[in-house]
């Protein structure tokens, strides 16, 4: 009788998971077991891509973090992947740290960084916030040249220590690599993803959205604002620093802190979804694996008798200039719609238009009704205990 009651119960639970579950949350799960798989059939060569890649996703989803929810466009997130990564080279190189001591230097290095850049620009807005985060990294830049000798100007940092090294056989150490970059890009994603649609992510969305609606209920923006943003710094910072220690990382301008990685990031929210987290994911991946992918043909254009290799950069920005046009919602938004049609279709239900956070109403009104329903419940308690 207990043992059937026992798995009367599990049958139970398992089904109202699936009932609360969102389906896409599935699919996102068999995309990780999807990466963890895809080494086993990959050349050393592409594994170090996908490495890469998952990198490049980090970056990506540390910005969505606080531009994608709170509003706070950032123009100079590589800022804090460059302290983070240049860091742990830094210490890595100088003074033989341990690459787990460097990440952790990094990480607390670039936590300051961002209190440092984000307190002031918790006044600004527009304009004025754009510039002042987008001006320190292009100082950092010119810092760096300066100091060439300790800092190795444009070409960057000799290769620290990897992360994880197996003597003497390089594609063992790409592959162990590779699955270590995997654990710190779930754990990254999943720490954002929480986060975002906790009731700190309900008060960052509605931040955005009507700013003044959240102070007047009694909430501080500016706190939830700065939390953002330094969590956001912290993110990337661990993500560079991780990143130097790879076989595919290094500490350089080019991979860390120009203006063009920036852009990139930009891209790559925008075309996945801003302010979607998975959506920031998924778009960082498809088009870093996609400039990969055009940097290797080498076809030659027949109008303008030029190798693809040598216009790469060029059909690189054509390709996403024409993608953001055809797609100005996102990638992800628009499978995510496109799924749900689906899965009405074959349940017989219909298509529920629900957000990735799985709301309908703006942010700020479930904020209001959140704290509201809180209240009441305080006030009912305070009843029950006065009619004893």
């Amino acid at each position: 009788m207990a043992t059937q009651s026992a798995e009367d119960g599990s049958a139970g639970t398992i089904q109202l998971l699936r009932q609360n579950i969102p389906p896409r949350y599935y699919v996102g799960f068999v995309a990780f077991l999807v990466l963890a798989a895809l080494p086993l059939g990959l050349s050393t060569v592409k594994i170090l891509t996908m490495t890469a890649a998952l990198y490049f996703a980090m970056f990506v989803v540390s910005w969505d973090f606080v531009s994608g929810y709170t509003g706070q466009v950032s123009f100079g997130h590589t800022l804090f992947f460059g302290v983070g990564g240049y860091t742990a080279a830094l210490l890595n190189l100088e003074f033989g740290l341990s690459p787990v001591l460097t990440v952790i230097a990094g990480v607390l290095l670039t936590t300051v960084a961002g209190l440092m850049v984000g307190f002031p620009a918790l006044r600004l807005h527009g304009h004025y916030l754009a510039l002042i985060t987008l001006l320190p990294p292009l100082v950092l830049i010119r810092f760096f040249s300066l100091y060439r000798s300790t800092f190795g100007g444009e070409t960057g940092l000799p290769n620290p220590d990897n992360l994880i090294e197996v003597q003497g056989d390089f594609a063992a150490t790409a592959l162990v690599n590779y699955y270590l970059g995997l654990v710190v890009f779930a754990a990254i994603f999943l720490i954002a993803f929480v986060i975002t649609r906790s009731d700190h992510g309900i008060t960052y969305t509605a931040i955005q959205e009507n700013e003044d609606a959240v102070s007047s209920v009694g909430i501080n923006p500016a706190k939830f604002k700065l939390f953002a943003f330094v969590m956001s710094a912290a993110l990337a910072g661990f993500a560079g620093a991780m990143f130097v220690h790879t076989p595919i990382g290094s500490a350089s301008p080019s991979q860390l802190l120009e203006l063009t990685v920036m852009i990139e990031i930009l891209i790559a929210a925008i075309l996945g979804g801003v302010g979607t987290i998975s959506g920031a994911a998924v778009g960082a991946v498809f088009i870093y694996l996609a400039r990969d992918y055009i940097r290797g043909i080498d076809t030659v254009v027949p109008i303008l008798d030029m190798p693809v290799t040598r216009m790469d950069t060029f059909l690189f920005y054509v390709l996403m200039l024409g993608m953001l046009f055809f797609l100005p919602g996102g990638l992800l938004p628009k499978l995510t719609v496109f799924g749900r049609k689906i899965h009405a279709r074959v349940t017989g239900g219909s298509p529920k238009a629900v957000t990735d956070g799985g709301y309908q109403q703006p942010a700020f009104v479930r904020q209001i009704e959140a704290y509201r329903t809180r209240i009441l419940e305080a006030l009912a308690a305070l009843l029950r205990r006065d009619s004893k």
